[in-house]
């Protein structure tokens, strides 16, 4: 007997909420990104030092990856929309909390809490988007999702920048209030409500504690480790309130073993309760797809270049170059320019050389820009320079952003789409994370160690100076170069400075550039993506409307 299925009737308002959750998108991706502009504002005005600095940036990262796979279950279960009203609720407070921040540890709980509101705002509107398309529509839809991302983490300088100039740094983040309403009706009017109805129900309390733990004890070891000490205790003692680590081994290498272990312990647990048939935070069975795992691998990889780049520019601009938030947020702009014109060349490139080989096109374009950025790095190069590269790198922002999504999804099952969205977001916040604080952590490093090679053969300043004046310029990242002959009293240090401050950075980017490259690399491995149909487990011959 044959068994006919009726056909699903599209909703008619996915494109209304397709125009919602890209504006739910850009504001967390913008402030991955917006804080980059106003960092040497932030150093200077509310005295943070180079490791808060990484934090304020990292934390943001951290909390995202930590909580993503949690949150897109959640999503799963009881339902995408109030996921994302809940976490658009929780984005804007925090909002409110780093605006009023008056110090590090005000504005870094007020990170903390956008990162979780970011973490339920990702995986609800890429879930979204996944159940309300289907067929060519979902591809549009992917790309406009994919090219936001690409987008707004260009944008989200520019904006900083203008705000900080214009008005105060405050601003950066106040600006997000409106933006907050508008995403918060619309949620409301116009972004209908699914779930996965297959989802199973109980909660996977070790998991999350597991993940949680390993992810931030493996970031909190590649930030701290500058200023700890990698092995031996060095510098500022770590403390806690009254206590304070006294042991000559610093605490970076217990942090990187904790995190190991954790996360060895979370796979070797998710897969117990996976064959006991238990609910998991993750099912790691998804990585058993070619296309989804090899499409992670390379979005983490690349994650970690593009955020590491992002972090070192800002600061070489405005600390080596002397260019103002603003200045520094209008030449970033050519890369949210160049983002935003490749979305229109996407659909039809991808019809001929398939969503596969545009990834690879846009990863090459990424490598190559950014190894000519690092190459051209000096106290001449100029703006226009600067924003050419600029421009060919958001060229290929736009081309693997939109398409690496789609790739990463495309054999995974609609039911499964808030596990996989989830694991993918992760795996690119994880990225962030860690791009922020290796090449972070290289730029602080290398600027330390060339800025006292080179004040050496200052005879008029003695060692207690030379010390001063590479900490200063160190723990501020760069940021008080511009005033570094006022603060220290000596005439040609910020020039020397300047200098070290240029080879650092030149050092950071050409890593950069060497990261997305294995990024490519690992695209080799991806299969390539057709029209066929997605796959499904066992039994599931048809998604319910609600899943599409």
């Amino acid at each position: 007997m044959t068994t006919v299925t009726a056909p699903v009737i599209p909703d008619p308002r996915r494109w209304k909420a397709m125009a919602v959750v890209a504006l739910g998108v850009s504001i967390v991706i913008m402030d991955a990104t917006v804080v980059n502009v106003v960092l040497p504002v932030l150093i200077r005005d509310v005295r943070l030092t180079a490791t808060d600095a990484e934090w304020t940036n990292s934390i943001y990262a951290l909390v995202l990856a930590a909580l993503l796979i949690t949150t897109g279950r959640l999503g799963d279960r009881f339902g995408r929309r109030r996921l994302l009203i809940a976490g658009i609720v929780i984005f804007g407070l925090g909002s409110v909390l780093a605006a009023m921040a008056t110090g590090a540890p005000e504005l870094l709980t007020g990170r903390l809490a956008q990162g979780v509101g970011a973490a339920a705002i990702l995986p609800a509107t890429l879930s979204t988007v996944n159940a309300l398309f289907t067929g060519r529509e979902r591809g549009i839809a992917f790309a406009i999702w994919g090219s936001t991302i690409g987008g707004m983490a260009a944008v989200g300088p520019v904006v900083g920048g203008w705000l900080t100039t214009a008005f105060s740094w405050q601003w950066a983040f106040l600006i997000n209030i409106p933006i907050v309403i508008v995403v918060l009706a619309g949620a409301i009017f116009w972004v209908p409500e699914t779930r996965d109805e297959h989802a199973v129900r109980g909660a996977d309390a070790p998991g999350i504690l597991l993940s949680v733990v390993g992810l931030s004890a493996i970031v909190f070891g590649l930030i701290e480790g500058q200023r700890l000490g990698w092995w031996l205790t060095s510098g500022t003692p770590l403390t806690f309130g009254s206590l304070s680590w006294s042991w000559t081994v610093s605490p970076v290498p217990f942090a990187f073993l904790t995190g190991v272990a954790c996360i060895g312990a979370f796979v070797l647990h998710e897969r117990s309760r996976i064959r006991q048939g238990r609910p998991a935070l993750a099912d790691l069975r998804l990585f058993g797809i070619r296309s989804f795992r090899f499409g992670a691998i390379a979005a983490l990889i690349v994650a970690l270049g593009e955020f590491g780049m992002l972090f070192a520019l800002p600061l070489y601009l405005q600390g080596a170059l002397g260019y103002t938030a603003l200045n520094t947020g209008v030449v970033i702009l050519a890369l949210a320019v160049g983002t935003f014109l490749s979305s229109g060349l996407t659909p039809q490139l991808t019809k001929r050389i398939g969503a596969r080989g545009v990834v690879r096109v846009g990863l090459l374009l990424e490598a190559l820009s950014i190894l000519a950025l690092g190459l051209t790095v000096s106290e001449t190069v100029t703006p226009w320079l600067v924003a050419t590269w600029l421009f060919v790198y958001g060229i290929g922002v736009g081309l693997a952003t939109a398409q690496l999504t789609a790739v990463i999804l495309a054999e995974v099952p609609v039911n499964q789409s808030g596990q996989a969205s989830g694991l993918q977001s992760t795996v690119r916040q994880l990225g962030s994370a860690l791009g922020v604080a290796l090449l972070g952590t290289l730029l602080v490093t290398s600027l330390a160690t060339s800025l006292s090679a080179r004040l050496e053969s200052q005879t008029t300043i003695d060692g207690v100076g030379r010390a001063r004046i590479v900490e200063l310029v160190s723990t501020s990242a760069g940021a008080v170069i511009p005033q570094l002959d006022e603060l220290t009293g000596q005439t040609g240090v910020r020039a020397i400075a300047e200098t070290s401050m240029i080879g650092a950075t030149r050092v950071t980017i050409l890593s950069a550039s060497a990261v997305i490259l294995l990024g490519l690399i690992a695209t080799l491995a991806l299969p390539p993506v057709t029209s066929r149909t997605r796959r499904r487990p066992a039994g599931d011959k048809v998604a319910s409307a609600t899943e599409r």
